[in-house]
């Protein structure tokens, strides 16, 4: 079994101290202990560098890229550091992951016992216990698993809160592509590797996603506010089915095409901005080509 001071555990944050200041009181409360914490600060201008200066936590190191490189940025730079750092498995989380006190004790155990695997990923949940939407694996690329019975659930996409990997893994199959900025990085990145590999869901590693805006990413459902970001989700989604064939272009189709009869059925207003932001970002996705980046 990898030993715990050989796992590097990367944090993304961005303008998220409240949260973070969880995360890493979760962190601290490990049952196995002695594991690097690579905090990657996407240059948040809420207090977080100064909070950082003062925190007493051995183990942290800090990284601030300069400016907001976005979810996918932030994780491919944190792989790639940590890479660098010579650990033999990384663990990734967001912000607002609040792993249990034995979350890294299961996956560790998982690891031992799972053999030549892809990635492993924890279960979670939201604040008030139940499962979150957003972060059920899939068993498919079309369905999300729809049991923990298990004590290893085969999935082949899982989202980055709470993803555990060697770093052989990292060094054959690339990093996250930066390019994305936000959504569907982590569905690309873990599809990629479980093409070629075994990849599992372990259920006792459990982990609160305490995200700010939970629910599916549907800009039919979503806040004004955050229908500019979409043109990222429709535009990398594409990247991530055209892999699969025709069936992951009539997915693609069908997905967008029901997302704008769901906008035509909402009483939100802005319909044609809406249905412009899941059709432009589909032609973009069609245009986009992006490169897989590897640890030189």
């Amino acid at each position: 079994m990898i030993d715990a001071k050989a796992v590097t555990a990367v944090v993304v944050t961005y303008n998220r101290l409240p949260l973070l200041r969880q995360c890493l009181t979760a962190l601290r409360a490990q049952t196995v202990q002695g594991f690097t914490v690579l905090l990657v600060d996407n240059a948040s201008n809420d207090g977080t560098a100064d909070y950082i200066k003062a925190l007493t936590m051995p183990g942290l190191i800090y990284h601030n890229t300069g400016e907001n490189l976005g979810g996918a940025g932030g994780f491919a730079r944190g792989l790639e550091e940590a890479v660098r750092l010579g650990c033999e498995a990384v663990w990734i989380m967001d912000d607002d992951t609040l792993p249990e006190p034995d979350a890294l004790e299961k996956l560790l155990e998982a690891d031992a016992a799972s053999g030549d695997y892809g990635w492993l990923s924890s279960r979670a949940l939201a604040p008030d216990g139940t499962d979150q939407p957003m972060n059920l694996q899939r068993k498919t690329m079309y369905k999300d698993i729809d049991s923990f019975d298990a004590s290893a659930v085969p999935a082949v996409m899982a989202s980055f809160v709470s993803l555990f990997l060697r770093t052989r893994t990292v060094q054959q199959f690339g990093l996250p592509i930066a390019e994305f900025f936000i959504w569907s990085d982590d569905w690309e990145y873990t599809r990629r590797i479980s093409r070629a590999k075994p990849c599992w869901v372990i259920p006792a590693s459990r982990v609160v996603h305490a995200m700010q805006n939970p629910g599916v990413v549907n800009i039919a459902r979503d806040v004004p506010a955050r229908w500019a970001r979409y043109r990222y989700f429709y535009r990398n989604d594409v990247v991530l089915y055209r892999r699969e064939g025709l069936l992951g272009w009539l997915w693609l189709l069908a997905k967008d095409a029901w997302h704008t009869v769901q906008v035509l059925r909402d009483g939100q207003g802005s319909r044609a901005e809406r249905i412009g932001i899941i059709w432009k970002g589909f032609a973009a996705g069609v245009r986009f080509h992006p490169q897989i980046p590897y640890v030189s």
